[in-house]
């Protein structure tokens, strides 16, 4: 018994062993070899040669290295600080500028108890346009026993008003940065 355990081992080991090697054996296979002609013998040569052919890191290219990005920051984005300037007296539950969302908190007027307001702003473009931003409102009216009712208001008169106050705050704005670049 004790030998067919010696055995069995042995033979696992032996196995273990030739499945690693032919493993090793055929993972370098697919390589080319490098041509030592043409590769230099000294590390810092190499090391630029690397970088020149886009193998390795260089300083610049983590700098700067002439690639360009659209990102924006929200403060040079019109549209987006114009809405927040013009919402500044609501409180905010959502304010999002990589996913392009404001959302208001439930705003009520000094004048009606009973009524709030909640107003979501969608960007769908950082051009100032009427077409670039989408203002949904919604209305909550309570009753006296807390009994609340939401609706979605279309075409408001508050959706328009609001629309037309932040395009014109985002056109200043856009003319104001014109401006300074100059």
């Amino acid at each position: 018994m004790l030998f067919v355990r010696l055995n069995m081992f042995k033979f696992t080991k032996y196995f273990v062993f030739s499945l690693i090697f032919t493993i090793a054996i055929t993972s370098c296979s697919g390589k080319k070899l490098g041509d030592t002609r043409k590769t230099p013998v000294n590390a810092l040569e190499r090391a630029r040669k690397n970088v020149e052919e886009g193998r390795g890191v260089s300083l610049g290219g983590m700098i700067g290295g002439g690639r360009s990005t659209t990102f924006e920051f929200s403060t040079s984005n019109p549209m987006w600080r114009a809405s927040l300037e013009v919402l500044d007296f609501i409180p905010m539950t959502t304010v999002d500028y990589a996913g392009g969302m404001i959302i208001t908190d439930w705003y009520t007027d000094n004048n009606k108890n009973n009524e709030s307001v909640k107003i979501t702003l969608r960007f769908l473009a950082n051009e100032v346009r009427s077409d670039s931003i989408k203002i949904t409102v919604h209305k909550k009216t309570c009753s006296s026993n807390q009994a609340c009712r939401i609706a979605l208001l279309k075409n408001s008169k508050i959706d328009e008003e609001l629309r037309g106050t932040i395009l014109r705050k985002a056109a200043l704005l856009a003319e104001e940065a014109k401006n300074k670049k100059k």
